[in-house]
């Protein structure tokens, strides 16, 4: 920029000391003083290469995509936090409300193992992508996880998956959601609430054996603090503490469902992840309590 307000300053002077000038400078001088500020309006407002590159989400439903893991964190016996970093620091995931990623990798016998994920971090965040991963003992892509190292890549696919929103498009939203089954309700929940014109309520009935394992407590309570009139929030455990504890006791029962969520009707859905053994009951109890097939969304 500098350069080429330089070159324009060294043309302009040897345009003033011309005699031709001397007579119709007026008119020159003003006529180049409209062109000089145009040029320059115009090369500013032209996107630098960076900036047009930063402004493409990371996500290509095409392909596989390698991503470096930047932090990793145990927050419970057998559930990790992971950091990646996306390829800039000012580009963002580009997950759609709903959507989930499909991650890749080699297994011990170098075989393809792939498992969906759903981010916990916010599309809005730029650089970098987290995940709440729970790990079984038996399972492939855990065992893979598990000794994925800071500085080693995961290969990564989506967005992928059925559910599609718009705002408003119904007035209450109920979720029932088990163990790391809540991944794909917070993705939801971050992206209704934080859309200042979508008026749809939101209950979440979120069951877990332990208060121990009860995932992203923290995230869950600020957004049910932040969203008092609009989000309501209700823990459900098998074993809860002998003193202090003011959630749900046992299974997640008719009544619960009952008690907690929307009744049924053409504005309400329900959607649920967690365990298939879960689900299944889950179902059972919604199709008791009348909630036709349209108004159920599994992940």
């Amino acid at each position: 920029m500098a350069e080429v307000i330089e070159n324009m300053k060294e043309q302009l002077q040897q345009l003033l000391e011309s005699p031709w000038m001397k007579e119709n400078g007026h008119l020159i001088f003003l006529a180049v003083a409209v062109l000089m500020g145009a040029h320059i309006l115009f090369t500013m407002s032209r996107p630098s290469a960076v900036n047009t590159k930063a402004s493409v989400p990371f996500l290509d439903a095409t392909i596989f995509q390698s991503l470096p893991l930047a932090e990793k964190r145990q927050i419970t016996h057998n559930t990790l936090r992971l950091k990646f970093d996306l390829p800039t620091k000012t580009q963002r995931l580009g997950l759609p409300i709903g959507q989930h990623i499909t991650f890749r990798a080699k297994d011990t016998e170098g075989k393809d193992v792939f498992r969906p994920y759903t981010p916990v971090s916010d599309d809005l965040q730029l650089g970098s992508v987290e995940f709440v991963i729970k790990l079984y003992p038996a399972g492939k892509m855990s065992q893979v996880l598990s000794k994925l190292e800071v500085g080693q890549v995961m290969e990564m696919k989506g967005p992928r998956g059925r559910f599609t929103y718009e705002p408003n498009s119904k007035q209450h939203l109920g979720m029932l959601a088990g163990g790391s089954g809540i991944t794909p309700m917070y993705q939801v929940l971050m992206g209704l609430l934080r859309d200042p014109q979508d008026r749809t309520h939101i209950s979440l009935v979120f069951g877990n054996i332990t208060e121990e394992d009860i995932l992203i407590r923290e995230e869950l309570d600020a957004l049910a603090a932040a969203h008092p009139t609009r989000f309501r929030l209700h823990y459900v455990l098998n074993t809860p503490p002998t003193q202090g504890w003011s959630g749900g006791s046992g299974f997640i029962s008719t009544d619960i469902i009952k008690a907690q969520l929307p009744a049924p009707g053409p504005g309400t859905l329900v959607l649920q992840c967690g365990p298939m053994p879960m689900m299944k009951v889950m179902t059972e109890h919604l199709t008791t309590l009348n909630y036709t097939e349209e108004m159920i969304f599994q992940f």
